[in-house]
């Protein structure tokens, strides 16, 4: 790539994940990071990551990543979904436990979209991973998101209380992260 490829988010502790899993394999990985205010339609997890990419590939003027998080509640049908970061900023920890009261399941999954373009005017290609959990009583630190209220399936520990090894290999982000570096490593070795 002739001009280094932005990773854009404002989020340290996304930005250190992600750097952290390109970072494997043969041939890792090399990012910078711009903090970009780049608007967010309303729409699918797909449409919501390809008009975000569009947007930022415009901005930097060449190969961008972006990322969508979404947490996804069985009980309501998918949300609060791609919407997640409002609703953790308006209700926090307590209200997204809440929002499952009444219900018969807390079952949930976490949906992580990545969307690269190679620059302005180009198709972003989509990389998504998903994990499925249940919404839990916030345990473990409460400084990424909602990782204190998910608990991943066949685990008992809250992303937040996983170290981070154990989190990257299992969690939405690492599965998507981890379609998304080999894709990326194809394009080096078939340079």
């Amino acid at each position: 790539m002739s001009k280094p490829l932005i990773f854009v988010t404002g989020n340290a502790n996304k930005l250190r994940e992600v750097k952290a899993i390109l970072s494997q394999g043969a041939h890792p990985i090399d990012l910078e990071s711009q903090d970009l205010d780049v608007p967010e339609i309303q729409g699918t997890t797909e449409e919501v990551a390809k008009a975000k990419c569009r947007a930022a590939a415009e901005l930097v003027g060449g190969p961008c990543l972006t990322e969508d998080t979404a947490l996804c509640y069985v009980a309501l049908k998918g949300l609060p979904g791609p919407y997640i970061k409002h609703f953790m900023q308006t209700i926090g920890h307590e209200g997204l436990n809440t929002l499952l009261d009444g219900f018969s399941t807390r079952e949930a999954w976490s949906l992580c979209t990545f969307a690269y373009s190679a620059g302005p005017g180009t198709e972003p290609i989509i990389f998504e991973g998903r994990t499925d959990g249940t919404i839990v009583p916030a345990r473990g630190p409460k400084v990424f998101g909602w990782d204190a209220v998910f608990q991943p399936a066949g685990f008992d520990q809250t992303y937040a209380e996983m170290d981070s090894v154990e989190k990257n290999q299992i969690s939405h982000r690492g599965k998507a992260l981890a379609k998304l570096r080999e894709f990326l490593q194809s394009q080096v070795t078939d340079s």
